[in-house]
């Protein structure tokens, strides 16, 4: 199992969102442990990582399969993530 570390202070994000999207962002970087590289993932273009999808929210992250580590970058809404 990948071991998963924020640049972001995720818990003060999360506090901002509505209950049920918080749970399906947690749900997703917590399967990301498991399978890093899920249905659905896509690299970025342009941009170090990849990014995955939890509802509405995009979750942008890096892996290092060496240490078995994944760093969430960012976790955004869909429209505000690449800025």
């Amino acid at each position: 199992m990948y071991e998963i570390i924020f640049q972001i202070d995720i818990k003060k994000y999360l506090k901002k969102l509505p209950k049920k999207d918080g749970e399906k962002i947690i749900d997703t970087i917590e399967a990301l442990s498991k399978d890093p590289r899920p249905r659905g993932i896509e690299k970025l273009k342009g941009l170090p990582g990849y990014r995955v999808r939890a509802g509405n929210y995009r979750i942008v992250y890096t892996i290092d399969d060496g240490k078995l580590i994944i760093c969430v970058i960012d976790v955004d809404h869909r429209k505000d993530v690449y800025k």
